[in-house]
């Protein structure tokens, strides 16, 4: 958890992806999460927490449902999302943000 909580601590903003393995919408968004990383290589950085795994961050956060979005920068929640959501929407709030 103190590695989360530096990473969120960061200049860049930074988009966790809250996932589980068994969820049907996170593995939907899964190949959309690599692409947006890959396009905002260097500005943001996307990081994916299994909530399973990782049942701290997400008690943390008030996780209910998954995927959840969450946009930090400098530690602050910039934006959250539930559900799936489309790679412009993605590109542009973290562009936003960069």
């Amino acid at each position: 958890m103190n590695a989360f909580q530096e990473l969120i601590h960061s200049e860049q903003p930074v988009l966790v992806d809250f996932y589980a393995d068994w969820c049907g919408p996170c593995k939907t968004m899964s190949p959309v999460i690599r692409e947006v990383a890959r396009a905002t290589e260097g500005k943001a950085r996307v990081v994916k927490i299994n909530v399973d795994n990782n049942s701290s961050a997400a008690q943390a956060y008030g996780i209910s449902g998954v995927p959840t979005f969450i946009l930090f920068k400098k530690g602050q929640i910039l934006w959250r999302h539930s559900g799936t959501i489309d790679k412009a929407s993605l590109l542009n709030l973290l562009m936003q943000h960069a």
